[in-house]
């Protein structure tokens, strides 16, 4: 008997029926107090999810231990907890209410998608997990641009039909990261359709990427947009959704990355994937607490620091 599968099994099932009775208290709260409830579930998250909220301190501590003390890091953490919440309620919230999801999210820089859009190739959306970047995917497709997102299957099927639900309400597709061939072959057909395809590369890679700096340390990363975008001729576009103080948001996109050229392929793609996670750090430098903390994105390691050749 496999007792972590149960026990993964067992917290997947509570975590749906949390979803389903957060969601049905949501749609009869008014909207003025949605963001007070939010408040209420990041306290319990925060003080009850240890696991998580260690994470989110170790994380933390990589990146600021030499600019903050403990009493900052904290505070961060217990922020990142409250902009997560309130992610997820405004997701419930705000995707019934298309006219409101407009008022509620200034785009900036859409000039620079277009420029990108009229060469014919196909855009690829650079971002990271980074404010309610599922409601930048929503105003995107709100606006007319097709949308096509790359994504972890969740491990639990049915918060995933959810999602994927929500999702399709603003005609914005999904594209599974596994299995690989069948996510590469899908991905270039929609950039051939001059699609916009829609990446998250903040998170811990494994093997296959490349080593970049991230807050100083090196950090595993994947660079599947560099490569699409040699093989397609496809624009990467870094585009980012920033919470304000009164929980409006607002989407930056920024002008099109251009690549630079090396004398190797392999230092080709570490070299530009510095530079868009040079971009990405920026970012979440500005508006810490709105940034996923809580994965372990040093998790691993280059072959020299484990003692490898």
């Amino acid at each position: 008997m496999d007792l972590k599968k149960i026990r993964k099994g067992i917290g997947g099932f509570f975590g749906w029926v949390g979803l389903i009775l957060c969601s049905l208290i949501i749609k009869v709260t008014p909207g003025p107090w949605i963001y007070g409830f939010a408040r209420n579930i990041a306290f319990l998250g925060y003080f009850f999810i240890r696991k998580k909220r260690n994470i989110a301190l170790e994380s933390l501590s990589i990146a600021f231990g030499q600019e903050k003390d403990q009493e900052q890091i904290a505070g961060i953490a217990k922020d990142c907890f409250v902009c997560m919440a309130k992610a997820v309620v405004e997701i419930v919230y705000l995707i019934d209410k298309p006219c409101l999801l407009e008022r509620r999210i200034q785009i900036m820089g859409k000039e620079n998608l277009d420029a990108a859009l009229a060469k014919g190739k196909g855009v690829i959306i650079v971002s990271a997990h980074f404010g309610n970047f599922p409601l930048m995917l929503a105003r995107l497709g709100q606006e007319g641009y097709k949308v096509t997102a790359i994504m972890r299957p969740m491990r639990d099927s049915r918060v995933e039909k959810i999602f994927t639900a929500k999702r399709a309400r603003f005609n914005i597709k999904t594209v599974y990261s596994q299995p690989r061939q069948v996510c590469i072959e899908q991905t270039i057909r929609v950039l051939r359709d001059n699609g916009l395809v829609f990446i998250l590369v903040d998170q811990n890679f494994g093997t296959g990427g490349v080593f970049v700096d991230f807050f100083g340390k090196k950090a595993a990363t994947a660079v599947g947009p560099l490569v699409l975008a040699q093989r397609t001729k496809a624009s990467i576009v870094p585009c980012f959704i920033v919470r304000q103080k009164d929980d409006t948001h607002k989407i930056i996109i920024e002008p099109a990355f251009s690549l630079e050229g090396k004398s190797s392929y392999q230092e080709s793609l570490s070299v530009n994937m510095q530079r868009l996670t040079n971009i990405m750090e920026v970012y979440i430098r500005r508006h810490p607490e709105q940034w996923g903390w809580i994965h372990r994105r040093w998790k691993s390691r280059p072959n020299l620091e484990r003692g490898g050749v």
